[in-house]
């Protein structure tokens, strides 16, 4: 992914935020030259994979296959004597035009909210015990405490202020309702390991390749100096 792709997403996403009046904390503002003089005062930020995150998931397509986050808040579940927190936030955006593959989580739950924008599809399957896709067994949703039970491969839409709840092993993806627009989410979680709870079906990369065609705007979260 060209480094001028990724600063034009942080842009992107930055206004997305502005405009919604979703305040992010400081680490997020860093350039990166700020970030060469942060210190053991920020490990938690470096080791727990705060910040930007932009993937094109190896793909190479960000504007087809793509997604644009920053994870506020996260625990760590190699080093839970220093970070005991069990829970994370995250923000996501998504413009219309984007897909986010299909994958589960073997450990995490997850809330994804839809905190502004345009109508977000999120496609549903169970996964079978060789945690491959259930393509024929109905699947029980719940949104905003609402159970509901959709066919397999269903696209259940979350309209803004709408919520759904995604147990580990529940296949999902995201896409945006064409003719809505671009989608502002939450993700309110147990504790994220983008690293190793991740299963892609069919299998992809998460986080970048970079072609440096410019200089960083911001530094992502895989980025960080050591102090």
């Amino acid at each position: 992914m060209k480094r001028s792709e990724i600063n034009a997403a942080l842009r992107e996403m930055e206004q997305m935020v502005r405009e919604y009046r979703c305040f992010l904390p400081d680490f997020c503002h860093f350039t990166p030259a700020d970030w060469q003089s942060k210190g053991h005062e920020y490990d938690e930020v470096r080791d727990n994979l705060l910040g930007w995150d932009i993937t094109d998931y190896g793909l190479g397509k960000f504007d087809k296959v793509g997604f644009s986050l920053i994870t506020i808040r996260n625990g760590n579940l190699a080093m839970r004597d220093t970070y005991p927190k069990p829970y994370a936030e995250k923000l996501l955006y998504l413009k219309e035009g984007q897909y986010s593959p299909m994958h589960f989580h073997w450990a995490k739950m997850e809330d994804i909210i839809n905190r502004g924008g345009g109508t977000v599809l999120i496609r549903v399957y169970n996964s079978l015990p060789d945690e491959e896709i259930d393509r024929e067994s109905p699947v029980t949703v719940h949104i905003d405490g609402h159970a509901m039970t959709v066919p397999a491969g269903a696209q259940v839409a979350l309209h803004p202020g709408q919520s759904i709840t995604i147990y580990p092993y529940l296949y999902h993806d995201f896409e945006v309702e064409k003719g809505t627009g671009a989608v502002l989410l939450g993700e309110v979680s147990q504790v994220n390991d983008d690293k190793n709870d991740n299963r892609f079906n069919p299998p992809v990369g998460r986080f970048p390749a970079i072609e440096e065609d410019e200089e960083p705007y911001r530094l992502l979260c895989t980025e960080y100096p050591k102090a």
